[in-house]
């Protein structure tokens, strides 16, 4: 079925499908009392609008969600869409400095959190923040960091803490909005209003908010889901956070544009995530790399039935091919997909999908998504370069987002005079149209003038049977400008040496590519999406190898 651009807000896009299959399960959590049908989800969705119309939110108004991926996020995530707000996601693992730093670059006039996240207590953070609080009333909040902040709506404990709103209090503020003043609200919307702020993780310099329309994440979600191939008759368990694009619109608007069971669960845990798949009989879960492969190697994998699983999504992080395969073969997942992409561009600029072969599926990240002029470019001379050579990915079409918020220069610096979105990833594309990613332009390492790919590396490491995790980094070296390392997580009930896997590598892979430094770690640094922070990786082995003056060598 070929693709259809719609012209259409979140709102409209949920009464649509609430009005065709009513009765269809929308969200279903298996570790709590929360199962709603699209029906019921859409009508809690409306209430839930009326209680911010109620608390003075108006259309372009900024309200910020910090919390992992409970059913308020999802009433968030459309109640804002519904009224024009604009939701700005906060990654859970945030403290204090970052959150300081986004609601104030961000304007947010509301902030709506939980109580906390692991050990990090997000009610003392805000308390921290504002020391006044408890001498001001609810909505009326005054944070002289914070100009536009007047919201703070809390969930999680069964009273709020002082000067905050509760969640449960939106339902009472509700019936101060009648149902007609939201419909005039929602018909008033463009699909080409921004509706959600998105923040980079920030890995390298501050973090920039990513503006992205109704347009922008919805018609991204239909593609997602078609290359899925995805109806009502699909189950999709949602392990990845919602704060992020992989959560939001590869997993949620993939359900909802084809009217799907989302299975959230609230934070990534393997006996969870299978737990659910079983329990629900999902046919479809999305994940990181390292998702899958700590589900794979989980000592209670084969207590668990996968039988019911098609599909899903492996994007985030480079896709070891190795990986691939066996989820393929252990997880009964024989139309798993890869998506390309970033935050820029809403996301997903390629995917492969279920009608391609095993081999394009396991080793490209697809050819095209529908909407998305997509070419390879030398990233010297921005010139176009031939198939089968590695370039930078550039990227043109409606997906690509408004700008950064507030940054018009750092807007400019990543989308050109023409409109391409450049990367910063490197890739190649083949005579049929399937991408190839090799690399990013930071991560490329040149030692002694030769490129070397890291993912290339990575994927020749990973057929050794004892590699569970792997990541490779160009650290600082005298003699070569860089030299190789290699991060190694062991698989459970392995043993590897340095000298095993270095004269594996010898053996199989030209010598100029294999790692002059090997180091075993336990679990690698990650961002709360799960993304491997290679600059840390980076850090760590100056440290661990004494490599300061090196660093420290200045490059034209």
């Amino acid at each position: 079925m070929a693709f259809k651009f719609v012209e259409k807000t979140l709102g409209d896009l949920l009464d649509e499908v609430a009005a065709k299959h009513p009765d269809q399960p929308g969200v279903i959590y298996t570790d709590r009392d929360y199962r709603k049908t699209y029906k019921e989800f859409r009508d809690e969705v409306d209430i839930i609008a009326r209680g911010f119309m109620a608390l003075g939110i108006k259309r372009g108004d900024h309200v910020a969600i910090w919390a992992t991926n409970h059913h308020q996020w999802l009433l968030t995530m459309f109640a804002t869409a519904k009224i024009g707000a604009v939701m700005v996601t906060v990654n859970t693992a945030y403290k204090i400095f970052e959150v300081e730093y986004l609601l104030r670059q961000s304007d947010s006039m509301t902030l709506i959190f939980m109580d906390h996240y692991r050990k990090v207590d997000y009610v003392g953070i805000i308390n921290e923040l504002n020391p006044d609080l408890k001498n001001q009333k609810p909505g009326e909040s005054d944070f002289e960091q914070f100009p536009h902040l007047r919201n703070l709506i809390y969930f999680g404990g069964e009273k709020a803490p002082d000067g905050m709103f509760h969640w449960d209090d939106l339902y009472e503020l509700a019936n101060k909005v009648s149902p007609e003043e939201l419909k005039a609200r929602q018909a008033s919307l463009s699909c080409y209003d921004v509706v959600n702020m998105q923040y980079t993780s920030g890995t390298t310099g501050f973090p920039k908010g990513v503006m992205l329309t109704h347009s922008n994440i919805l018609n991204n979600g239909q593609a997602i889901g078609d290359c899925m191939a995805f109806s009502e008759k699909d189950c999709l368990c949602i392990p990845v956070p919602f704060y992020h694009c992989f959560g939001m619109v590869l997993a949620v608007l993939a359900s909802v544009t084809h009217a799907a069971t989302m299975v959230p669960i609230e934070q990534y845990e393997p006996v969870a995530v299978m737990t659910a798949i079983q329990q629900e009989k999902c046919t479809a879960v999305h994940g990181v790399p390292t998702m899958y492969i700590n589900i794979l190697d989980h000592p209670r994998f084969d207590e668990f039935d996968f039988s019911t699983l098609r599909t899903g999504i492996m994007a985030g992080s480079p896709c070891p091919i190795k990986i691939m395969q066996q989820v393929i073969d252990k997880m009964h997942m024989s139309e798993i997909t890869i998506t390309y992409g970033q935050t820029e561009a809403s996301p997903a600029c390629t995917m492969t999908n279920t009608n391609d072969s095993v081999e394009r599926r396991v080793s490209t990240v697809g050819r095209s998504m529908p909407f998305a002029e997509n070419k390879i470019v030398d990233p010297d001379t921005g010139e176009e370069v031939p198939v089968g050579v590695s370039g930078e990915f550039v990227t043109r079409g409606p997906h690509v987002m408004k700008g950064y918020y507030k940054m018009p220069e750092a807007t400019a610096q990543a989308i050109d005079k023409d409109g391409w979105l450049h990367t910063g990833d490197m890739a190649a594309v083949d005579e049929d149209g399937y991408y190839k990613i090799t690399g990013r332009l930071k991560d490329m390492i040149i030692r002694g003038g030769e490129n070397l790919y890291p993912l290339e590396i990575e994927e020749f490491l990973y057929t050794h049977p004892a590699v569970g995790n792997v990541q490779v980094v160009g650290v600082p070296s005298r003699k070569y400008g860089e030299e190789v390392m290699a991060y190694i997580i062991v698989k459970e009930g392995h043993t590897l040496t340095e000298e095993e896997i270095r004269a594996y590598s010898l053996e199989r892979m030209a010598r100029h590519k294999v790692p002059q430094y090997f180091r075993f770690i336990e679990q690698l640094p990650l961002t709360g999406s799960g993304k491997v922070q290679k600059f840390k990786l980076r850090e760590m082995a100056i440290e661990d190898l004494s490599l300061h003056e090196e660093a420290n060598i200045e490059t034209a």
